[in-house]
């Protein structure tokens, strides 16, 4: 290409000049085009560019130089960044062991073993000519991420509940890493004023007014487009004082039974939790079970009381206590009755409907009796003859059992049927020869629709006799 150029030169200036040109101008073109083309046909020159070469820290890298017609000139390597000849021709002058050079097929080939960052840079493959020829290849050298733990921090972190917190992760590498977070259970983050996300950019991690439901684990992602990605685990712990909640506060079993009775309880630092039963700590026993389960800031605690006894009942405590605090809940055991067989049920309502029917019986019989009595004597009253009284007292008496005879004249006043008469009637004793000045004053007494207060008195001792001993007999008002 360069030949046929350098003649169309020489053409174009004979056209133009032709008058100026002699047969002596003629053959020195053409001799200076001749040399000129020998020259250049045996002069070094590069096939090709040197490529920009990118490889991770640690691996090896090689860069080509490929030079035609050498002839008797040499290759050299020269690293611009550092200043550094590294080789010459076949030799490497470097002393950084690292370095080495091979030929094949004129290409110069530089290896550059286990690649440190500081060999990033320009490197030059230079031919010594006259003057001197070059060309320049890049040689880029990532680093994968890698945090730094002595300015992140730390990989756990206390911090009390409603107050704010930053957590900061730096990394290192080439390119500049990003720096991701996320919490290890998928659970959002909540950020600027408790704005939610599943992802958060940046170095720092503002965390404000912190609640327990943000303790856990965070991770700190750092990548930079370089295999592999690194990521820092940074548990928070947030710290407060225990809460215990208490699903049942009274609890109702039989005795001779088992019962459980549990308490949930929340708390940071982890808490001491344990049952109080009449002012002494329960321990496992054939009496008592304890079972605890915890989760994370949470635990559930459970008590197995077996074969309730009469002391068994009460007042149980949960307690739970750690360094910020402690508090307790309170549940009440108390006894039911055992529930009744369906056989029981029948007979026992059997008997209260046979009872049902028994008790308006015997009551009606009862007052019918009462009102009986009370009127015969009314009446043996208003006929005026004490031996009528008399002989109403008596025929009472003979119509009515020895036994309930007894029992009236033991409550009218004065002690008995006759010696009451007696007493109204001027001192006549009921059923004998009676006084003719009994009629007078007994006729007055009982003008009136009511017995007198005596007998009204009487009455009314009568009822309560039958009454105290049966109160469901009687129902009525007494006079």
């Amino acid at each position: 290409m360069f030949i046929i150029t350098v003649i169309k030169l020489l053409l174009i200036a004979l056209n133009i000049f032709p008058s100026r040109f002699t047969n002596r101008r003629i053959m020195f073109l053409i001799y200076m085009t001749n040399l000129v083309t020998h020259v250049m046909m045996d002069e070094p020159r590069f096939a090709q560019p040197i490529p920009n070469v990118t490889v991770a820290v640690g691996r090896d890298a090689n860069l080509p130089c490929v030079v035609e017609h050498l002839g008797g000139y040499k290759v050299a390597w020269i690293h611009i960044d550092r200043q550094m000849i590294l080789t010459i021709h076949r030799h490497v002058i470097s002393r950084i062991p690292r370095y080495s050079i091979t030929y094949t097929d004129n290409t110069w080939l530089l290896h550059v073993n286990q690649a440190h960052q500081d060999d990033r840079g320009y490197y030059m493959c230079q031919v010594n000519t006259n003057p001197m020829i070059s060309q320049v290849g890049y040689l880029q050298v990532v680093v994968p991420p890698n945090i730094l733990d002595i300015e992140s921090t730390p990989s756990s972190v206390a911090v009390r509940e409603n107050q704010n917190i930053n957590m900061t992760c730096r990394a290192d590498g080439f390119p500049t890493p990003k720096i991701i977070w996320r919490r290890e259970d998928g659970e959002e983050i909540a950020v600027e004023k408790k704005k939610k996300v599943l992802v958060y950019d940046g170095d720092v991690l503002p965390l404000t007014k912190v609640s327990r439901n943000e303790m856990g684990a965070y991770l700190c992602i750092a990548t930079n487009g370089v295999p592999p990605s690194v990521s820092k685990r940074i548990i928070l712990d947030v710290e407060f004082s225990p809460m215990i909640w208490v699903p049942n506060q009274l609890v109702g079993a039989p005795a001779g039974t088992d019962v459980t009775i549990d308490c949930h309880t929340e708390a940071h630092p982890k808490a001491i939790i344990y049952w109080v039963y009449n002012s002494v700590m329960v321990l496992p026993s054939k009496k008592y079970k304890t079972d605890y389960t915890e989760n994370s800031y949470r635990a559930h605690m459970k008590l197995t009381i077996r074969n309730l006894q009469y002391g068994d009942f009460g007042n149980y405590r949960c307690i739970s206590k750690n360094s910020l605090g402690e508090t307790e809940g309170s549940i009440r055991v108390y006894e039911i009755p055992l529930p009744s067989t369906p056989s029981k049920q029948v007979t026992h309502t059997t008997v209260e409907s046979r009872e049902s029917n028994i008790i308006p019986a015997l009551r009606n019989d009862t007052t019918k009796s009462l009102q009986t009595d009370v009127y015969a004597m009314k009446n043996d009253l208003y006929t005026g003859s004490g031996s009528s009284l008399a002989a109403s007292g008596s025929s009472s008496a003979a119509s009515s059992s020895s036994s309930s005879s007894s029992m009236q004249t033991s409550l009218l006043p004065g002690g008995a049927a006759g010696n009451s008469l007696s007493a109204l009637s001027g001192g006549a004793t009921a059923g004998g020869p009676g006084s003719k000045g009994s009629l007078a004053i007994g006729k007055s007494m009982f003008y009136t629709e009511r017995p007198p207060n005596e007998y009204a008195s009487a009455a009314a001792n009568l009822m309560l006799f039958f009454c105290l001993p049966m109160p469901l007999l009687c129902d009525a008002e007494l006079p």
